[in-house]
């Protein structure tokens, strides 16, 4: 019992380790998706794939000015960068 009791912690623990952060903004405060992908562009990173995440930020997949792959989580009203991975 124990032995599976532990087993389920430690696969909820690997679960909420892949997961993005959350973004509580109210959807009519978010930033137009055309907008925020200029000012990311802008910014010097070349988006190959945008998404809203499971938590509600704005998440893009591409590189940035190195040339490095980066996935990163943006607030959808600010465009502030919330993580990188």
């Amino acid at each position: 019992m124990k032995t599976t009791l532990t087993a389920i912690v430690l696969a909820l623990g690997a679960t909420a380790a892949f997961a993005g952060p959350s973004c509580t903004v109210p959807q009519e405060k978010w930033m137009k998706e055309a907008d925020f992908k200029a000012m990311v562009e802008k910014q010097g990173y070349q988006i190959k794939t945008f998404k809203v995440s499971k938590g509600k930020c704005y998440e893009i997949y591409g590189m940035d000015k190195a040339g490095q792959k980066v996935e990163i989580y943006f607030d959808p009203a600010t465009g502030a960068e919330l993580e990188r991975k």
